[in-house]
């Protein structure tokens, strides 16, 4: 059966970790899924663009992409940038545009395995306290997206999850670790909800001083990678139209 090619698109930073850490997720995913051909391209400041894989796969004879946006919310990049990138996408092409990762369950499961492997235990739960720390947006729908998911994850358990932001948006990451420390939390952890690192996620490590527990970033988790399988099958459905269509 025919399946349209996975372009996976990042945002890419002059930080060389953020592409590394975009090739790792990419490379689990065709370790999931092989005979899937996935693609990577990048908005900004590494190759290639996007537009340049969408030129080589056209050339190629390639007549179906599925263009996955690497986000966790649906903001102005998902909702602007990306949909201008892929309209200038050669015209022989039928690109459809996934929906972003976040949320889902998934994810808060690769959050909390992350915890765990920073050195808390499932009996840490009710004195813990955690902060969901966000790269931030501007954009409204975003942010209350993360203060939904706040609010479901400590429904499993947690002592106290407070979202916090690392731009855009209040509070920042040290402002919720100290008010967690007020609520009597025996522990604050902080766990980024951003994918690869870079200028945002490492302002977040900073604003994370006082806290107890750091965990590492999303990166290319398993559940990551699942999420974005997912997000892959169902763009593949018929009832979503072709961008430009």
């Amino acid at each position: 059966m025919h399946r349209p090619v996975l372009l996976v698109i990042a945002h890419g930073s002059r930080d060389p970790r953020h592409a590394a850490t975009v090739h790792a997720l990419v490379r689990r995913v065709r370790a999931r899924r092989p005979g899937l051909r996935v693609e990577t391209g990048f908005l900004d400041f590494n190759v290639p663009s996007v537009n340049g894989v969408l030129e080589s796969l056209d050339a190629e004879g390639v007549r179906d992409v599925v263009a996955l946006p690497l986000l966790l919310t649906r903001a102005f990049h998902a909702k602007a940038d990306i949909p201008a990138v892929l309209r200038q996408a050669p015209p022989r092409l039928r690109v459809r545009q996934a929906a972003v990762l976040g949320p889902s369950p998934l994810l808060t499961d690769a959050l909390e395995r992350r915890l765990y492997e920073a050195g808390l235990t499932p009996a840490d739960k009710a004195s813990t306290g955690v902060v969901l720390a966000s790269a931030g947006s501007s954009d409204p729908e975003a942010i209350a997206v993360i203060a939904d998911i706040a609010r479901e994850w400590r429904r499993t358990g947690w002592r106290a999850v407070r979202p916090a932001f690392a731009s855009a948006a209040l509070p920042r990451t040290q402002d919720a670790v100290r008010e967690l420390r007020a609520l009597g939390c025996a522990r604050v952890a902080v766990a980024p909800y951003v994918l690869a690192p870079g200028f945002l996620p490492d302002r977040i490590a900073r604003g994370a001083a006082e806290a107890d527990v750091l965990t590492d970033v999303l990166g290319p988790a398993p559940e990551v990678a699942r999420v974005l399988l997912e997000r892959y099958d169902q763009a593949r459905s018929p009832a979503l139209a072709a961008i430009g269509a």
